[in-house]
């Protein structure tokens, strides 16, 4: 296994971090192969806005569910689909001018067009955590950003056509906390499939959930009244408060999109 796979192999989300600021040399490798990551027509449809402001970064505890451990981390980037940049520019190229010339109609962005920059975003995050790993700098993604899409956009500046796809929190590892087993995932047999899609029967769902039907993956007991994982999965993420209201506010974000 060579040094990269043994990065991606061992990487998993860390929310304590050393005593230790991120150097500003550290801070621009990571921003550096971020911007190297693959985007659609090389378009860069996705802007990176660091949270530096110590009392922005408090507010963020609150508006993404309560995770204290967001304030304490010495870089936040949140990583935005963004098309605003291109209408700009095509506003200032005088686009819309040229295509009232040709009969032709000047299309505002839609639903597509979001879901295409979330791409581009989520895979410069994803460029910036596995640089960020090289260089001994642990990461968490935080998804809960996409949630109070009102109160995020006031405390950014964030215009119609930005969306924050993504939050990540970096820090130093600490010494304590090296090591540590990496979460487990499903077997391949049952996330990857060749040339059509197929769909698990009971069977397999008994297997490929047998770890986790005997405890969360905090080792806590089942929610309410549920029998097994899915039941208390349901409750903890699908069916919860938090994921109601990210429901709420993509569909907020979508009506700018164009979206109904």
């Amino acid at each position: 296994m060579n040094e990269t796979l043994h990065i991606i192999a061992n990487r998993r989300s860390q929310r304590v971090y050393a005593d230790k600021p991120i150097s500003e040399a550290e801070k621009e490798a990571i921003l550096h192969y971020a911007l190297r990551a693959p985007t659609a027509g090389n378009m860069m449809l996705y802007s990176i806005l660091e949270v530096s402001d110590p009392a922005k970064k408090k507010r963020l505890v609150t508006t993404c569910d309560n995770q204290p451990f967001i304030a304490k981390a010495p870089l936040v980037l949140m990583f935005m689909a963004d098309m605003q940049r291109w209408y700009d520019y095509y506003a200032h190229c005088k686009v819309p001018d040229l295509c009232r010339e040709n009969r032709v109609d000047f299309v505002k962005p839609r639903e597509a067009d979001l879901l295409l920059a979330n791409c581009d975003a989520l895979i410069a995050a994803q460029n910036a955590v596995i640089a960020a790993e090289s260089l001994g700098i642990g990461s968490c993604y935080i998804g809960d950003i996409v949630e109070n899409i009102e109160i995020h956009r006031e405390m950014f500046q964030l215009p119609a056509y930005v969306f924050p796809t993504i939050m990540v929190c970096f820090g130093h590892y600490k010494d304590s906390q090296r090591g540590r087993p990496v979460s487990s995932r499903f077997d391949k047999k049952y996330i990857c499939f060749e040339n059509t899609y197929r769909r698990l029967e009971p069977a397999e769902f008994t297997d490929m959930f047998s770890e986790r039907d005997q405890k969360d993956c905090h080792g806590k007991n089942y929610l309410r009244n549920a029998v097994n994982f899915g039941q208390h999965n349901y409750l903890r993420k699908t069916g919860s408060s938090f994921s109601d209201e990210m429901r709420r506010s993509v569909k907020v974000a979508l009506k700018s999109w164009g979206g109904e």
